[in-house]
């Protein structure tokens, strides 16, 4: 420890546990939405070449890199995002507008849960079946228990329905124009508002709740497995 008070041990472990969940469910969110786009006949994502899960491909200096240091500095659960994929809601047939707006929306999401749920199954797995005294045993349950973590919170965070987040997209589907065009007006604030929740204590309000389904989830798994 330097006299700053860094920790630069528990930084790095902080990170190798974090990263691998974080990465996984950033890049997943962002293939999910252009994959789901490219179904409804929006083929903007695969030809900007971001129907890949290379991360390079979906870097964000700050939700990527700023974001995720800050994390393992300070020891929480890591936190982040990639670059959100282009969409072209132009290329969405008229009868299914809507229907595309909100599974385009929801895909990313969905993703995150859906990984967070096998990263709970997994780690349940590891802890019951695999022997305790294999090497990497308890990293590998740590880094899958992280994964469930920050995939939720992911998750939960993008529904949170105010622009630019996906949750907002997924009211819009509902509204009619002139309502959309009212909604949408709130974007201008979006940078504010985000910096509000994420800087204060509101999000603890939002994610406890999250976390509280994640731990109940684990616990379904040892129970059943």
């Amino acid at each position: 420890m330097n006299n700053m008070g860094f920790n630069i041990e528990s930084f790095v472990y902080n990170l190798a546990l974090g990263l691998p969940g974080l990465l996984f469910g950033v890049v997943l969110h962002e293939v999910a939405h252009g994959y789901i786009a490219l179904r409804f006949g929006d083929p903007t994502a695969k030809n900007a070449g971001r129907l890949t899960f290379n991360p390079i491909a979906h870097l964000d200096v700050f939700g990527g890199v700023v974001m995720p240091l800050l994390g393992a500095i300070f020891g929480g659960i890591m936190f982040g995002w990639a670059k959100p994929v282009p969409i072209d809601p132009r290329y969405f047939a008229v009868a299914k507008f809507r229907k595309a707006i909100f599974w385009v929306s929801f895909a990313g999401p969905l993703a995150n849960f859906i990984l967070a749920f096998i990263s709970g199954f997994f780690c349940v797995l590891v802890a019951k079946k695999l022997d305790p005294t294999f090497y990497f045993y308890e990293a590998f349950i740590k880094i899958l228990r992280h994964s469930v973590d920050i995939n939720v919170i992911i998750g939960v965070f993008n529904l949170i329905p105010f622009p630019p987040l996906d949750g907002s997209k997924m009211v819009i589907s509902f509204l009619n124009y002139e309502a959309q065009r009212k909604f949408e007006e709130l974007s201008r604030f979006g940078i504010i508002f985000l910096m509000i929740i994420m800087f204060t204590g509101i999000l603890s309000f939002v994610f406890r709740p999250a976390l509280f389904f994640a731990q109940k989830m684990l616990e379904l798994f040892f129970s059943v497995l």
